[in-house]
């Protein structure tokens, strides 16, 4: 964990960032604590800038001053191998959303996973976790996999339209988690796995503004099952409307967007941030920003 000082520079890497609620985010919440707290995007788009340059990015971004970068699409993954350190979880999980720049190097931190943990647990406390239905195997689903697996999942269905990632995810999640049982199937047996199930996860772009709709039937919900969605803008999709038509108790993915933005704050300035009131300014910019 960083030191407090008082002055930090912070930015976010990835393709398309410019949109992102996270630079306000933080910046609202380093102006709480009498922080000169910037944060800014660095839209690998819009320089022009192949994902695969993000290792040139970071050396810029030391030499240019930054304290910290956060790291998202399509970078998590390509970004570890320009690192000098690598914390368990995300060194596990094979991904990065935080980089800090510290005297002894770079070191990379993975608060996806624990983002949604703590979201999980703030806003769904008392869920089942028995069975759980993951659907969508890419780099937020298997964050989030992780995330179900350390809460006390103990059976952990991935369902993928390529199933073979599933698998592959699904492996590697017993390897990490030998005690639960994980494993991997396929869209069209939803029909079968949802109406044993306690609860699932939406971890596909589907939902999104540019990508409308709902990536499985909602005919299946039904009122014994929580859902949680980890798409946040919009933050009311389509899959939970259905969910709470159908008596389900739902989670939105500004839980985990918020989460994880407070553990990435609370790694960058080594203080404790006030997830409520991160939650409030998330929520007031989500709302009243264009979808």
């Amino acid at each position: 964990m960083s030191n407090p000082t008082s002055s930090h520079l912070v930015g976010l890497i990835g393709t398309g960032v410019g949109p992102s609620l996270t630079p306000a985010m933080h910046m609202a919440e380093g102006r709480a604590h009498g922080l000169d707290y910037v944060y800014r995007p660095i839209d690998l788009t819009s320089l022009s800038l192949a994902p695969e340059r993000v290792g040139e990015v970071l050396t810029w971004a030391r030499m240019l001053g930054f304290d910290a970068v956060n790291v998202t699409h399509p970078c998590k993954q390509l970004v570890i191998e320009h690192l000098d350190t690598i914390d368990p979880v995300a060194a596990d999980l094979g991904a990065v959303n935080t980089v800090l720049f510290t005297p002894d190097g770079t070191v990379g931190h993975n608060t996806d996973t624990t983002g949604f943990a703590h979201g999980f647990t703030e806003g769904l406390p008392d869920a089942r976790l028995d069975h759980v239905v993951l659907v969508g195997a890419g780099g937020a689903g298997t964050a989030v996999a992780d995330a179900l697996l350390r809460l006390g999942c103990t059976h952990l269905t991935v369902v993928d339209l390529d199933v073979d990632r599933a698998s592959a995810v699904a492996r590697e999640l017993v390897g990490r988690h030998p005690l639960a049982q994980v494993d991997a199937s396929s869209f069209d047996k939803l029909s079968i796995l949802l109406p044993h199930s306690d609860g699932v996860v939406h971890a596909t772009p589907t939902g999104m503004a540019a990508h409308p709709g709902v990536a499985f039937d909602p005919a299946l919900l039904h009122s014994d099952l929580w859902v949680a969605d980890i798409v946040y803008r919009p933050l009311d999709t389509a899959l939970l409307a259905a969910a709470r038509a159908a008596g389900c108790r739902t989670l939105d993915g500004g839980h985990m967007a918020v989460h994880q933005a407070v553990d990435a704050f609370a790694l960058i300035t080594g203080l404790t941030p006030d997830a409520d009131r991160m939650s409030q300014h998330f929520r007031r910019l989500a709302t009243n920003q264009p979808r």
